[in-house]
């Protein structure tokens, strides 16, 4: 290995692990977005009846109708 190749190398780490924990901070506004997300979805299946949650076909009028009966 050349001596280019060894500071390609040291450049990768000091990006990645250098100052303040740049890598750790990246991966904790993911996850951040990637819970909001998750939340996001729940908050609107909340909203839907139980029926469309199931992932179940919208019914017509005539088959709530049959229902109540």
């Amino acid at each position: 290995m050349s001596i280019w190749h060894w500071a390609l190398v040291v450049l990768v780490v000091v990006v990645l692990f250098g100052g303040r924990g740049k890598l750790s901070s990246l991966m904790g506004d993911a996850a951040k977005g990637v819970k909001a997300f998750k939340d996001g979805l729940k908050d609107s299946d909340e909203d839907k009846p139980r029926d469309e949650r199931a992932g179940a076909l919208p019914r017509t009028d005539a088959e709530k109708e049959d229902l109540k009966n």
